[in-house]
């Protein structure tokens, strides 16, 4: 599947969660954000845990397109939520409705055990202008 054609339809995501503008704009640009308590941080190499890598990795075994990450620092360790667009475009009405209801299908990397990392549903709420997992 065409990369542009998956990123409009991480803007159309976005834009359903009610993430920032510049947020948006900077994401259609190049730049991948991700939230910390609901405050927003650009993600580069610099970036703890060498996220900008797992990302990398993560999109290239999924042929997919990581739009935005919600950082959980959990009882079961870090966690990074990467909401991303994947291939499977019969399944993106679906993900839409759930949006909806703030439900997001991400994938979670456990930083602290890795092999608790995980595709999945969570929930999300906004705080302070970002993203936070509450489920």
């Amino acid at each position: 599947m065409e990369r542009q054609k998956k990123i409009d339809e991480a803007v159309k995501r976005m834009k359903e969660l009610k993430i920032f503008d510049d947020t948006i704009k900077s994401f259609q640009e190049g730049k991948v954000s991700q939230s910390i308590q609901g405050f927003m941080y650009w993600i580069d190499e610099n970036t703890e845990n060498n996220l900008a890598q797992k990302i990398a990795d993560f999109e290239a075994e999924n042929n997919a397109i990581v739009y935005y990450v919600i950082a959980s620092n959990t009882n079961f360790g870090m966690l990074y939520n990467l909401l991303f667009v994947g291939d499977n475009e019969e399944e993106w009405e679906y993900e839409h409705e759930d949006i909806a209801d703030n439900y997001v299908f991400s994938y979670v990397i456990n930083v602290d055990e890795p092999m608790f990392s995980e595709f999945g549903t969570i929930v999300v709420d906004q705080q302070y202008g970002g993203l936070v997992r509450v489920g």
